[in-house]
């Protein structure tokens, strides 16, 4: 494993140059900030007119249409969703200056060949391993999201140290920067979110509401159980990994991991997580994902919709608006 820290940074290669962010979302929104409170020059592309044109420039950066926001950078970083991202390129490529290099917070359009980069472009990758919000809060309390980096197309000879000044400007140095590929950031984050982080952990929190109230229990008792406690857990294997959650749950807790948890992620479970890996890695999800997009999303609107309206979020929403801390 290759890590990065500040000290191996010189960010003198963006002394004076400017930065692009195409985007202003979440993670666009607290890179830009960041990256000014770095002392670097920000201009933000937006389009006229919509909402994080608006916000950018009550923000104070100077804010221009994305084809003419690329003009003059040093660095274009294209911050928009995955689904926008080729449309948004090819649209802006033309005014990109010479030499130049393009910056992805995530690797899906270019490793699935999405989008072709020019041969004279630096193509890099500053992934930070947080949602935007955490990236611009842990930098304005002195700390920093850990990030990964990764080069795909180095025609400066200097790829590396640009990006790496980047991460440092956004405050991911400070917390370290892992050197990875584009494959490997891409295909691990796709399968982290479908398999754990997302699919499998909603998953299974309903599966497990559902076995509850299916066997006769109060749908409100099986929500704490299953959706609501979820988070104190989470936060101790956040905090210091397997061995913190053992030192803080009970010994029956304790037991009940160890001899029933592998009854639920069983062998089948395993050869599914596989399989899922196996459609990320050949193409075959993100084919699928690009041929969704294209015929409107009919799909994907289906099971969401299906998804947000299983009982747990009727029981959910009635219990939480009662808990006067949460941010709902």
């Amino acid at each position: 494993m290759q890590m990065y820290s500040e000290k191996d940074v010189d960010t003198a290669c963006l002394e004076g140059r400017q930065i692009t962010i195409l985007g202003y979302g979440s993670q666009g929104r607290a890179h830009a900030l960041n990256l000014k409170d770095s002392g670097h020059d920000v201009v933000i592309g937006a389009r006229a007119g919509g909402g994080s044109f608006s916000k950018a420039e009550a923000d104070g950066f100077v804010v221009k249409e994305p084809l003419a926001a690329v003009q003059g950078a040093a660095i274009v970083a294209i911050l928009t969703p995955d689904t926008s991202q080729a449309e948004l390129y090819n649209s802006v490529e033309g005014n990109i200056e010479n030499g130049a290099a393009l910056l992805f917070a995530h690797g899906f359009n270019i490793h699935f060949k999405q989008i072709a980069p020019r041969a004279d472009l630096d193509v890099v990758l500053i992934a930070p391993k947080g949602p935007g919000d955490l990236v611009r809060r842990q930098y304005e309390e002195g700390h920093g999201v850990p990030c990964l980096v990764a080069v795909e197309q180095d025609s400066s000879g200097n790829a590396l140290q640009l990006a790496l000044a980047y991460a440092q400007g956004i405050g991911g140095a400070r917390a370290g920067v892992i050197e990875t590929t584009f494959a490997e950031e891409t295909e691990t984050d796709l399968f982290g979110e479908q398999a754990v982080l997302c699919g499998g952990a909603t998953e299974l929190v309903v599966a497990g509401f559902d076995t509850l109230v299916k066997a006769g229990y109060q749908p409100e008792v099986a929500y704490y159980e299953v959706m609501h406690e979820l988070k104190l857990i989470v936060d101790l294997l956040h905090e210091g990994g397997l061995r913190k959650m053992h030192e803080f749950i009970s010994e029956t807790a304790a037991w009940g991991d160890l001899v029933s948890g592998p009854r639920v992620i069983d062998e089948n479970v395993r050869a599914n997580m596989q399989a899922v890996l196996d459609d990320i890695q050949d193409g075959t999800f993100a084919k699928r994902w690009i041929e969704e997009n294209k015929a409107g999303q009919p799909e994907y609107k289906r099971l969401m919709n299906a998804d947000l309206e299983h009982p747990i979020e009727k029981v959910g929403a009635d219990l939480r608006s009662r808990m006067d801390w949460l941010e709902n």
